[in-house]
């Protein structure tokens, strides 16, 4: 019986179908449920990362019990298990309905339901933008689709991804494990300051070109080098000066040394017509 057709049944039947996908968490043993490798999914097949990389993704996204963690695909709910163990907060968004299951059943046993969420819910129609890190292991297709999505979340927020990247847009660190078996890659992502444009500077019309992370333009008629976003951090380099700074908005503080002198100013954007 389809998916499709059960929605036509009585009210009845319908429970009766409800209660059967129920028992499909658990084997014809009776035994608990336990996925098997690359057994297919809604948009990829499933395949657990090995707890070594968990760790060492958790690790390279510096998490806290400050910190709101999303997993996105969170099959077996390891890495959302994993940075609840670390006093994080932790959701993890699971399609298939026995993962989800599963995963509530392994974060009650590891004694961290309290700081966990499993949801069932297609990853691009859920809302994850609370997140302060988000982790992924999806393709590299799914990963540009989402790539807007991560952009347009609060500068400084950290995506961790498995294996797989996201089109051009490069990871600021990237660890390898060593040995490597066939899944042993995190990369990191600092969701950059959004500072495109003109700022208006005691020393002339800041204008900045931004690809992700990397920026480039003027400083009056002076070229920027090496500019570079970290969240909301930024550095550029203008002759021998090497400017460093946060953005808050629309305000941009940054200091350098200058002939032994400190240089402090504030830049604002330029009004737009």
């Amino acid at each position: 019986m389809t998916l499709k057709t059960s929605f036509c049944l009585t009210t009845g039947v319908f429970a009766l179908v409800a209660a059967l996908v129920t028992v499909s968490a658990t084997s014809q043993e009776g035994q608990p449920y336990q996925p098997q490798i690359n057994q297919p999914g809604k948009d990829v097949q499933w395949v657990p990362t090995p707890p070594a990389l968990v760790e060492k993704m958790l690790d390279l996204a510096r998490l806290t019990p400050d910190d709101r963690l999303v997993d996105l695909g969170s099959g077996d709910g390891v890495v959302v298990i994993a940075a609840a163990r670390r006093g994080a907060r932790a959701r993890g968004i699971e399609y298939d309905r026995r993962l989800v299951a599963l995963s509530k059943r392994k974060a009650e046993e590891a004694g961290v339901a309290a700081r966990t969420r499993f949801v069932r819910g297609d990853l691009f129609q859920t809302d994850f933008s609370g997140a302060t890190v988000v982790t992924t292991f999806l393709l590299p297709s799914m990963n540009l689709r989402l790539r807007p999505t991560f952009l347009a979340m609060r500068p400084g927020t950290r995506i961790v991804a498995n294996t797989f990247g996201i089109a051009d847009w490069e990871p600021d660190e990237t660890v390898t494990l060593e040995p490597c078996d066939p899944w042993c890659k995190a990369m990191l992502w600092i969701v950059p300051a959004r500072v495109g444009g003109t700022w208006l500077t005691p020393h002339g019309d800041l204008t900045l070109v931004q690809r992700f992370q990397i920026v480039s333009g003027t400083l009056g008629r002076h070229r920027i080098e090496s500019g570079r976003l970290r969240g909301e951090e930024i550095a550029f380099t203008v002759g021998a000066t090497t400017y460093r700074g946060r953005v808050d908005g629309d305000r941009m503080r940054v200091s350098a040394k200058v002939e032994g002198k400190l240089v402090e100013w504030t830049a604002r954007p330029a009004l737009r017509p």
